[in-house]
């Protein structure tokens, strides 16, 4: 039963990042997400993470990788949309 409540809290919030993902894949625009946010979030998801690898918990083992996979991508999109913003900004003359 533990197992159960595990799985089933593991795909829930792990699935609650999807709507985010698609839509950012889809625009291709994450400057309205706030970076600081998902970089503290992908932080303690990876320490869930270390912490389920030293619980031997395959139920939180596999919902943060995952969660991390999909937080993982929008920083991803964050970085390049802001590496792409600064490639194309006007500079001043020197």
């Amino acid at each position: 039963m533990m197992d159960i409540v595990g799985y089933s809290a593991g795909a829930l919030t792990t699935i609650a990042f999807l709507p985010q993902v698609i839509k950012a894949w889809r625009t291709r625009r994450t400057a309205d997400l706030s970076l600081s946010m998902y970089l503290t979030f992908s932080v303690g998801v990876a320490l869930w993470l270390v912490y389920g690898i030293l619980l031997v918990s395959v139920p939180i083992i596999v919902a943060n990788i995952l969660t991390l996979l999909l937080t993982g991508s929008i920083l991803v999109m964050q970085f390049h949309g802001a590496w792409q913003r600064r490639r194309t900004e006007p500079r001043p003359p020197a």
